[in-house]
């Protein structure tokens, strides 16, 4: 099977991780933890980061960290992974689900969960709104296995989120604490694995971009597929390449049966029968279009160039017959 997109361990990650190993430093304190947090700040040019345990963590202190609290409505993407709206949900609030290219003018949480690398007006993603999040899942460009980080340029909501990720413990020494805290540290183990991938996200990035020309050279034409355009002034990670075609859930099937793995976009919000009763705003429903219309198909930073044009010949294959 080519799978869809997969971690590159091809760096340091060993030499870090036995480095934590070695000194016993793997839990949620150490040097990694800290040199992680700076780094991400570095790169995407906010003032602060904030390591935690994954992306969902990130949304849900952001949600706090923004005040959102029971009663609240807060303006959600219908397509979008479910966390978003669970993190919402868990504050208490009511998710109202935007179809896409709808706009508001509104404090912004951005989940820019899969958004590394990429920039828009030269600001990288996560640095646009009031707090961004970014993840570092299994399938992101860049892996910890697990981790995420909010990125803020307000010093006093990094000092907050730091503080509610450790269980918004006030002493060192004595269990003293004085909020409802939460256990969303990002492990140092795991920042060292986070600190072997930065050094490596520029052969990634330069790999995706080489991934997609490829695709966009052998597919145009083919078929009824059509591509997702780059709109003026981003530049993408290309983290995953994503096609439409009407045909979608054939060709699904059929790279399927040939050892291709391809995922469509996530079922929209609305779709869901556990957010069916939270109101939708919409005028053309472009979120079930997308959703019926559209499928990733393989692209991982170590995708060979032969899996890759196996991965064409099969489409190809499957609008000539």
């Amino acid at each position: 099977m080519i799978p869809l997109s997969v971690p590159n361990i091809n760096g340091n990650e060993w030499k870090y991780v036995k480095d934590c190993l070695d000194t016993g430093w793997i839990s949620a304190v150490g040097s990694y933890v800290d040199k992680f947090e700076q780094t991400m700040a570095a790169y995407t040019g906010a003032k602060y980061a904030v390591a935690v345990a994954n992306g969902t963590c990130a949304l849900h202190l952001s949600c706090l960290l923004m005040n959102i609290q029971q009663g609240d409505g807060v303006i959600v993407p219908d397509i979008t992974f479910i966390a978003s709206v669970n993190s919402i949900k868990q504050c208490g609030a009511e998710p109202i689900l935007m179809d896409v290219n709808e706009h508001n003018n509104l404090k912004i949480i951005e989940d820019a969960t899969e958004a590394l690398g990429s920039t828009y007006k030269n600001k990288h993603a996560g640095t646009i709104g009031d707090i961004g999040c970014l993840s570092f899942n299994g399938n992101k460009i860049i892996s910890t296995g697990g981790g995420g980080v909010i990125l803020t340029n307000n010093k006093e909501i990094a000092k907050l989120a730091k503080h509610l990720s450790t269980q918004a413990k006030t002493s060192p020494e004595e269990y003293i604490h004085d909020a409802n805290g939460f256990n969303y540290r990002m492990v140092n183990i795991l920042a060292a694995i986070g600190m072997a991938q930065m050094e490596q996200l520029p052969s990634f990035l330069h790999k995706k971009k080489d991934i997609a020309e490829q695709y966009h050279k052998k597919l145009n034409g083919v078929g009824d597929i059509q591509f997702i355009e780059t709109e003026k002034n981003v530049v993408p990670n290309n983290w995953l390449f994503t096609i439409r075609t009407k045909k979608r859930k054939a060709l699904f099937q059929h790279l399927k049966n040939s050892g291709v793995q391809s995922r469509p976009l996530w079922q929209p919000m609305h779709m869901l029968a556990i957010h069916s009763k939270h109101l939708f705003v919409t005028k053309n429903n472009i979120s079930s279009i997308l959703y019926n219309d559209c499928l990733s198909i393989p692209c991982s930073t170590d995708l060979k160039i032969k899996d890759q044009s196996i991965v064409i010949r099969k489409v190809v294959e499957f609008f000539s017959t």
